[in-house]
């Protein structure tokens, strides 16, 4: 029996408007920067103008995406709300291209922006086995203190009864035709600004090694420490890290030359180091794990992965002849692609804009024990 599961970062899907751009420039999008405007009351006429013609482009992409996963479970993040993933669902998922999804899960989370995790589920797999929902927990009110992870380098960002989770550790308890499985839906700290000497990922890292040590820690909670390699368990989000990458090197009108290398240093460690999981994605070659470009110019520009699928030893055997897939359609562009990798585009990608998302979603068939 088989089950299709994906993850996809479908950025900032939201009900509201942004209008902290005209005090802020730093919020302020940059097509609105070519332009003088005086007023608060024009600058909202106008970013709302803006952001409602982008937005239908830009969702028909991430709706096109999603319907290539054609995953029977999807964990997605950065949504604002239930009503945004309802209006969603029905306007595009199911009015676009005809297939929705009747099971929806969201609770709302600590991000300061109001962007959360999600889960969209069939009601049956493609192999007709009915999908239930036995429990859904949230853990996002669980504090370093709870667990106790608090540490020297933690105190330098944060208190001991700061929330652990910048957004949630969603865990849903599910049955797949009568078989259990266990997901963990996440999206972890992302990387931000250069501090103490450090880079933008060093300097979060801490943060994120304690979100991946509490997901641990809550599945060995659930199963016992020690007892956890053969049930069947599954971690799916955006974990802004990355063990490995890709350096792009050249610039625009000239070769490109993509060169692999590992990551002294990862958050993601605490998974992989003695097998806990197994990243499914590093089943694929090198140089094609990749889920996000990244640049800023031609002297820093990567590919790398940073949306994942977690399986449990037990999982990842019985899926062992399976390779994970990689939605790369909806990229921009501008988006450097190694040789033989190149994808077609949906219609009206543009060269950073409209597109499904900077992220690709994963999808994995997995055989259930």
């Amino acid at each position: 029996m088989s089950l299709r599961l994906a993850t996809f970062n479908v950025e900032n899907l939201l009900t509201r408007f942004d209008f902290t751009g005209f005090r802020n420039q730093l919020r302020q999008d940059r097509v609105i920067k070519l332009f003088e405007v005086n007023s608060e009351g024009v600058y909202q006429q106008l970013e709302q103008a803006r952001v409602i013609a982008a937005t239908d482009d830009t969702r028909q992409m991430t709706a096109l995406a999603i319907a290539d996963a054609d995953a029977d479970i999807l964990c997605l993040q950065e949504i604002d709300n239930m009503a945004a993933l309802q209006a969603f669902e029905y306007g595009y998922l199911f009015r676009m291209v005809g297939n929705g999804y009747r099971q929806k899960f969201l609770v709302e989370g600590n991000d300061s922006r109001g962007i959360d995790v999600a889960v969209l589920m069939r009601e049956e797999t493609r192999d007709g086995q009915k999908i239930e929902l036995r429990d859904i927990r949230s853990h996002a009110m669980t504090t370093y203190r709870d667990f106790d992870l608090f540490d020297e380098e933690l105190a330098l960002t944060n208190r001991i009864d700061d929330k652990i989770f910048k957004r949630d550790c969603l865990e849903l308890d599910l049955l797949i035709g009568g078989r259990p499985l266990s997901l963990y839906v996440v999206h972890f700290k992302s990387m931000g600004n250069p501090r103490d000497g450090l880079d933008g990922r060093l300097s979060t890292m801490p943060l994120r090694r304690a979100e991946a040590r509490a997901v641990r820690r809550i599945i060995e909670d659930r199963f016992g420490a020690g007892h956890t390699a053969s049930k069947s368990f599954a971690i799916c989000g955006d974990m802004n890290d990355y063990q490995e990458r890709v350096d792009v090197i050249g610039r625009r009108g000239t070769d490109y030359r993509f060169e692999h290398r590992d990551e002294g240093e990862s958050a993601l460690d605490v998974f992989s180091h003695d097998g806990f999981a197994e990243n499914v994605v590093r089943r694929r070659q090198p140089l094609d794990r990749w889920t996000l470009y990244h640049a800023r110019g031609p002297q820093e520009q990567h590919l790398c992965q940073l949306d994942y699928i977690w399986l449990s030893p037990a999982l990842a055997a019985h899926s062992a002849g399976r390779l994970p897939q990689i939605i790369r359609n909806g990229q921009p562009y501008r988006t450097i692609f190694p040789p033989g990798q190149e994808v077609e585009r949906y219609p009206r990608t543009g060269w950073d804009r409209p597109k499904a998302s900077d992220h690709c979603p994963v999808v994995m068939t997995l055989d259930l024990p």
